[in-house]
């Protein structure tokens, strides 16, 4: 299937390693460029070359407000076009309730819920007809994760926002997506199990409430990204997507 990727141009956030760059590889693969970001700059050189041609990385922080006009002008510079933008971010602090400080939430704020609106604001009036804004949530949109009280507050509210700027710019012809993922195969994903007395352990009792009894590999939310961010999803907007293997048991 020709998902019409060739020669598009995406932004993708967060995407020197994990979720984020196995999309862009995933899209890159298929004939699009992309300007990727992280935080880090030998790990967006060390990615980008990893990419080949048709990525340029530039070290950014979701959080800076400057952030999204610089990766937009990338993209038209580099390779002249924009056609949509795929937020993702690293995870934030785990903790309880009990556990996790003002400073933590407030870093988390700017840059999970705060950075994102900022990147998706910028993208909306930057995109044409047939432009497109992908958000990288999680499963706690539906139901919250023991331990990732951050994640549970501010993921939802992401969500919301993505609903309403579906509403608002599909007259427009712009369309706006989610993905949930859950237990994928990622470095952020063995950290979170690794804090438990047993990682091993706590795995398996992951994988046993999935009905596909294993994490997802990071290559198959990677092109779950592509699909969604390619003219081939052209009728999808609104929607939340999960990536789970099943694991929500929800309809």
């Amino acid at each position: 299937m020709d998902l019409g990727l060739k020669d598009r141009v995406y932004v993708v956030t967060g995407a020197t390693r994990g979720l984020g760059n196995a999309a862009a590889r995933e899209l890159v693969a298929d004939g699009a460029k992309v300007v990727i970001t992280g935080r880090n700059e030998k790990s967006v050189a060390d990615a980008t070359s990893s990419l080949g041609p048709n990525a340029v990385g530039v070290a950014a922080d979701n959080a800076e407000p400057e952030a999204a006009a610089r990766l937009i002008a990338a993209a038209r510079e580099h390779f002249g076009g924009f056609d949509g933008i795929l937020v993702s971010v690293g995870g934030p602090a785990p903790g309880f309730v009990a556990d996790n400080t003002d400073e933590q939430w407030q870093s988390a704020f700017e840059s999970v819920f705060l950075g994102a609106v900022r990147l998706a604001r910028a993208a909306a009036g930057e995109l044409d007809a047939g432009g497109v804004i992908g958000f990288v949530l999680s499963g706690s949109v539906h139901e919250p994760i023991p331990g990732l009280t951050i994640s549970n507050g501010l993921r939802p509210g992401l969500a919301g926002f993505a609903k309403s700027l579906a509403d608002e710019l599909g007259p427009r012809g712009i369309r706006v997506v989610g993905l949930l993922p859950a237990r994928i195969d990622t470095d952020r994903v063995r950290e979170l199990d690794g804090l438990s007395a047993d990682p091993e352990a706590t795995r398996a009792a992951n994988e046993s409430r999935i009905p596909l009894r294993r994490y997802g590999r990071p290559e198959e939310f990677g092109r779950t990204a592509a699909f969604l961010l390619s003219p081939a999803a052209s009728y999808l907007t609104g929607v939340m997507v999960p990536v789970d293997g099943g694991m929500r048991h929800g309809f």
